[in-house]
């Protein structure tokens, strides 16, 4: 897939999960233009692979133009930013832990990753 394509996709999938539930996310842009199967997302969340980056299907260079290119809708769409962090799946307490997205770990990089854009308030009401 090109630049164009990629960029297309992107939007396609925003436009269509912010239709749906007010927001789009990156973890769902990724597993809707095939980056990353729910299968790899599943072991990520389980705690089976140490960082997202790992199971996507494309390069570093690559993943950050998919985020350059949400950060860039969601700017002309108004879109509002909403952070989170993951948490292992089948933990609770004191065994849960925040995810890491990144190889890096890097702080900038893990809040591009953990972005929701969110159109209005709605979606968190």
């Amino acid at each position: 897939m090109n630049e164009k394509e990629t960029m297309s996709a992107v939007h396609n999938s925003m436009y269509r999960q912010i239709l749906e539930s007010g927001y789009a996310f990156t973890v769902q842009v990724l597993m809707d233009i095939q980056i990353l199967s729910k299968q790899d997302y599943e072991k990520w969340r389980f705690g089976r692979v140490d960082y997202l980056e790992r199971v996507c299907k494309v390069n570093l260079s690559r993943l950050s133009f998919i985020l350059q290119a949400m950060q860039d809708y969601g700017k002309k769409q108004g879109l509002k930013e909403f952070f989170t962090y993951y948490k292992r799946w089948g933990s609770k307490g004191k065994d849960s832990f925040k995810l890491r997205l990144s190889k890096k770990g890097n702080e900038t990089v893990e809040k591009h990753y953990a972005k929701h854009l969110v159109k209005g308030m709605k979606a968190f009401r």
